[in-house]
């Protein structure tokens, strides 16, 4: 046993003096904090995109011959373009969204520090975004580059709109109008020396690689970051995630929000592709997304701790056995504090393998399984909150299967979390014989 608190203490402490200063770092950054809290401004539109997206497509063979499944299919096909105009108003351009989103965020960090307008930040964003993304073509705007293709290009021109306007702002450089001039119309001639330079260098940019490459600035940024998407959507990158952002949790940082926030990007990307190769009839190529975290990796909430709750329930600790009562529904939600911050997990040396190792355990299954194709793909964006084996079920065009193997990981994890289980609880159930004890003599004594 000292042995293991010896190796537990080694651990905790690289994770406490070299990855949790690092990570703390960079969550508090202001450009992630930016991106991480303008992916979750553009969420909405996502998941009502692909809700519809599910109506377009049933998960239906097209030779079925069942009367609800024909009628739906029938009905899809007749009203498709209806049925995907909201779809293609969210989901398919929302990297105009994203690149508002993260400008207004970004901007909200220096309006102490240099008076920006966080609106007029996305304003200028927005526009720089369709500038480069979506030229007039034949008297309309293409939209294959406001999509899941988009998502780098819009980061990185939001980020290059509001870190302009702060160079302006810091070298007093703008139209200078008298104090009595109302602030909106300031703001707005603020904007004319932004809009100008935005226009002088992308502008150009823009025409230059697509003479030279016959493509617009999206899709050059894509082909650049290609082999990091694909490397993305590897085993070993998504074990590395789990590995890191269970580190964090175990040392006490909230490591799924961290790595969630630095992921987002690539998984909204892998969506995107999915998502058109969906419409196109085509095989789907990507797996790691939010809802493979969500749904498959960390069932029941970070630490796939659904099992251990399971554990919790018949536990003949009294503590634990609470616990195992008061966190069950919020598990079945995702949302596993109670149990996180209850039992105690974080920093409990009890727990240290278990928490790592069933996330990890859970991530290699349920990649294996859609790798093998023995279910779906993920397809559209679902809330966390949903109950795990129905969002996994929606997320993959409610294939029935994907709730099955949730169910079958839950399992796995309280398999995994039992042996630690029973090492706790009788930890537990020794304090608590004793603290009988004490309460007896106690009473005795009083009497």
């Amino acid at each position: 046993m000292s042995a293991n608190h010896a190796a537990f203490n080694l651990i905790f402490r690289f994770v406490e003096n070299y990855v949790s200063p690092i990570a703390g770092r960079i969550s508090a950054q202001r450009h992630v904090m930016a991106i991480r809290d303008g992916f979750i401004s553009a969420m909405p539109f996502m998941i009502v995109g692909s809700f519809l997206l599910i109506f377009a497509y049933p998960p239906f063979s097209p030779d079925t011959t069942w009367g609800f499944a024909r009628g739906w299919l029938d009905l899809a096909k007749q009203y498709e373009g209806r049925i995907l105009t909201p779809f293609d108003m969210t989901m398919g351009i929302m990297s105009i969204y994203i690149c508002a989103a993260i400008a207004y965020n970004l901007g909200k960090h220096y309006v102490k520090s240099h008076q920006l307008d966080p609106f007029m930040c996305a304003m200028l964003s927005l526009m720089a975004f369709l500038l480069v993304a979506a030229p007039k073509t034949d008297s309309a705007l293409p939209v294959h580059s406001l999509g899941g293709t988009g998502i780098f290009t819009a980061i990185l021109v939001a980020i290059y709109c509001v870190e302009l306007m702060r160079f302006l702002k810091a070298h007093n450089i703008g139209i200078r109008l008298p104090d009595q001039v109302p602030p909106m119309i300031k703001n707005s001639f603020d904007l004319l020396i932004p809009v100008l330079v935005v226009v002088l260098t992308l502008y150009p940019l823009s025409l230059f690689i697509q003479s030279e490459f016959s493509v617009l600035i999206p899709q050059a940024i894509m082909a650049l970051f290609k082999p990091l998407v694909a490397a993305a959507d590897s085993l070993p990158a998504i074990l590395l995630a789990v590995l890191i952002g269970h580190l964090l949790w175990f040392a006490g940082i909230h490591g799924a929000a961290i790595v969630s926030g630095m992921l987002q990007m690539f998984w909204l990307t892998n969506l995107g592709i999915n998502q058109t190769a969906l419409a196109q009839g085509a095989p789907l190529p990507h797996i790691f997304m939010e809802a493979f975290w969500t749904f498959f990796i960390v069932v029941g909430g970070s630490g796939a701790t659904m099992g251990l709750v399971i554990c919790y329930l018949r536990s003949r600790s009294v503590h634990l056995r609470s616990i195992g009562r008061l966190s069950i529904v919020p598990s079945f939600f995702n949302i596993n504090e109670p149990v996180i911050f209850g039992t105690p997990i974080v920093m409990n040396p009890v727990f240290f393998i278990p928490f790592l190792l069933a996330p990890l355990v859970n991530s290699v299954i349920a990649w294996g399984a859609m790798k093998m194709d023995l279910i779906g793909r993920v397809i559209a964006v679902v809330p966390w909150t949903a109950p795990a084996p129905i969002g996994a079920a929606w997320a993959l065009g409610w294939d029935y299967r994907a709730a099955i193997l949730v169910v079958l990981l839950a399992v796995v994890s309280a398999v995994i979390y039992f042996p630690f289980f029973k090492v706790y609880e009788k930890q537990l159930l020794e304090q608590e014989a004793q603290e009988s004890q004490r309460a007896e003599g106690e009473s005795q004594q009083v009497a």
